[in-house]
This record gives structure tokens, sequence and C-alpha cells, in this order.
């Protein structure tokens, strides 16, 4: 890889928004969301807009293939996501947890834009993100309105 690699760990509340901020724009496919029972993960595959290299590739800036994966996960519920829809593509914009009754359990929710969202059930935070390609340049640059 010719960028180094983003690798995350989120195991607290504050390192999720660590995560959260990295992921912010990314853009997935629905069919790119897996939920295995079997092995309590939430897995998502993206192309994340890095953030943390600035517009160093002309007035867009880069875009990578990376990874998100939830451990520890007891259950998933969307809203407003067609799980039908494979190729439908959405952009996520936030990841936050929401402390459960019994520490260290809670919800995580993954906000996309349009009003969807999954609420991911989960043991404990038990999160990673990595980077799995190279960059590439983008001329798109997320933008939001203030």
């Amino acid at each position: 890889m010719t960028a180094a690699p983003l690798r995350l760990l989120a195991q607290e509340p504050a390192d999720l928004e660590v995560v959260s901020a990295a992921l912010q724009d990314a853009v997935a496919k629905i069919g790119d969301i897996r939920w295995d029972a079997g092995a309590r993960t939430l897995t998502l595959a993206c192309n994340r807009f890095r953030w943390e290299a600035g517009a160093k590739r002309g007035k867009g800036g880069e875009r990578v293939r990376s990874a998100l994966q939830l451990g520890d996960v007891t259950g998933v519920q969307a809203r407003n996501l067609r799980r039908d829809a494979k190729q439908a593509v959405v952009e996520l914009l936030s990841v936050a947890f929401e402390p459960g009754e019994e520490a260290p359990g809670g919800t995580i929710l993954l906000t996309f834009a349009g009003g969807g969202d999954l609420k991911v059930a989960v043991d404990c935070i038990e999160v990673v993100l990595a980077d799995v390609s190279d960059p590439w340049a983008t001329s798109r640059k997320p933008g939001h309105a203030d």
C-alpha cells in the first residue's frame, strides 16, 4: 500500500468516536453489510473517505476500501434500509454507542444519510476498522450543509 493503512480498535465509547470520525461519509452497498449470527459479528465493507489525508490529490481527496467489524453482536435491527436492494448505495454519517441496562452492553447505532440506520445490540464494544486496499484519488470531496 502506498499510504499507511488505518487500523483502529474500539473498546470504549470514546474509541468509537474516533472510528466514527474516520468513517464519516463512507459509502457502501447494502449487500456489503453482513451479519453472521453464529459468529456474532456484523461486517460492513465500504469506500472510506480519507479525511486524515486532506486534499493531497487534486481538489477532492482520496478514498480507500475499508472493513468495519463489530463483535459480540446479539441482534441487528434495520430501519429504512431495504435489505433486498443489495446494489443500493448508502452513506454512513456516524457510529455511536448507547449504553444498555447492564454494562458493558448496549447498542451501537450506525446512522446513514436519508434517515436509515442499523441498531446493533452488543454485549460490549468490540469494533475493528481496517483499510484493506491502496487509496485512490477522487474528485468528489464530501460536503455538508452548515
